[in-house]
């Protein structure tokens, strides 16, 4: 049975690289062809194709539940064709056994993309985003299309980018009072994190009244905030992209600051239930083989397999955003498509047997 095992798992392992290096290399032709519209004096080829590469972990982990699910159908359609899977039928061999024989090299491999998505996506999407930000406004403070803004209190930030280092560039600092009128415009060059606060450098201040303005220069500004560049990483970052910790600090902070947390909450859940989503799609790639993909052509089989996936994820697309406009727990928005995936798994097998 051990050789039976290592069969099934190879043909599995195999089926399943190729389907992931094929959809992540198209997805990384597709973003270089994209990025390309931009290239310019500084965000050159070269530049381009380093930001592409840095993409390529997040990429992986994104696409391995469905890369994995389409392997199954591949590796295990190929062994119904030639008749394999009868004549291990035949010898004994159980539905449930081929399943957890199929399962365990699938729930290692979503193991690996989980750590993968946890300690190097991060980090690569990170260091991608903030170089192409740099590269793209070389010089200049503010303004730049990849900005994004944060709140904290009654003040409003924006900034450029975010080197993987800590310094962030092109910095706007809104200051309101309470009935929403500006009390003052802070604009800085770059501002480096010193462990308990911000120095900015070569910062200017505007101050309003109801009858002037005054405005003054500084080549260094210190800024006093709770907000550090672990904070800022995670507007970088994409929510899908963060790792577990982070998500959950900063979902805790964007609530005491009185902002929506559903995404990163919806976020984390997802992470948490990936290697669940990894074994539904199995289920379902297995009981489409000793079901009603038996007999059908490689191509239909490929063709059934990327249905159900788009299905599968348009219902998470579908789910997350109600999740924020009825009210419910993201946990439920990541928990039911997993779950019908499952059952409609189950279901299909048991109509094998």
């Amino acid at each position: 049975m051990r050789g039976l095992d290592r069969y099934l798992a190879r043909t599995v392992v195999l089926a399943t690289a190729l389907v992931l290096a094929i959809i992540v290399g198209l997805d990384a032709v597709t973003v270089f062809i994209d990025e390309s519209e931009d290239i310019s004096e500084s965000y050159t080829a070269f530049e381009v194709f380093v930001y592409v590469a840095l993409t390529l972990p997040g990429s992986l982990y994104e696409y391995t539940p469905f890369a994995t699910m389409i392997g199954c159908l591949v590796g295990l359609g190929q062994l119904a064709s030639s008749s394999e899977l009868v004549v291990m039928r035949s010898a004994g061999v159980s539905i449930a056994r081929i399943v957890w024989i199929v399962m365990k090299p699938t729930l290692v491999i979503a193991l690996a993309a989980f750590l993968l998505g946890e300690y190097v996506a991060p980090r690569a999407e990170q260091l991608a985003q903030s170089r192409r930000a740099i590269v793209q406004n070389p010089g200049e403070g503010v303004a730049g299309r990849h900005g994004l803004w944060n709140r904290e209190g009654d003040t409003f930030l924006h900034f450029n980018a975010l080197d993987p280092d800590g310094e962030v560039f092109g910095i706007i600092l809104l200051q309101f009072d309470e009935r929403l009128q500006l009390q003052s415009a802070l604009r800085a060059q770059s501002a480096t994190f010193a462990g308990d606060h911000w120095m900015m450098h070569q910062a200017v201040r505007t101050d309003f009244s109801s009858w002037q303005t005054e405005r003054t220069p500084y080549d260094t500004l210190r800024w006093d905030t709770a907000i550090t560049p672990e904070l800022l990483t995670m507007e970088v970052v994409a929510p899908d992209k963060l790792p577990l910790a982070d998500l959950y600090r900063y979902s805790r902070y964007l609530s005491q600051q009185g902002l929506e947390a559903e995404d990163f909450e919806l976020a984390m859940w997802r992470k948490l239930l990936q290697p669940l989503t990894v074994a539904g799609l199995v289920l379902v790639a297995i009981s489409f083989i000793f079901g009603p993909l038996r007999d059908g052509t490689l191509g239909f089989r490929i063709f059934a397999g990327v249905l159900v996936g788009i299905v599968f994820r348009t219902s998470q697309d579908l789910l997350g955003p109600a999740s924020l406009v009825f009210g419910f727990s993201p946990l439920y928005a990541a928990l039911v498509p997993v779950l019908l995936c499952m059952g409609f798994g189950l279901v299909l097998l048991r109509r094998a047997q």
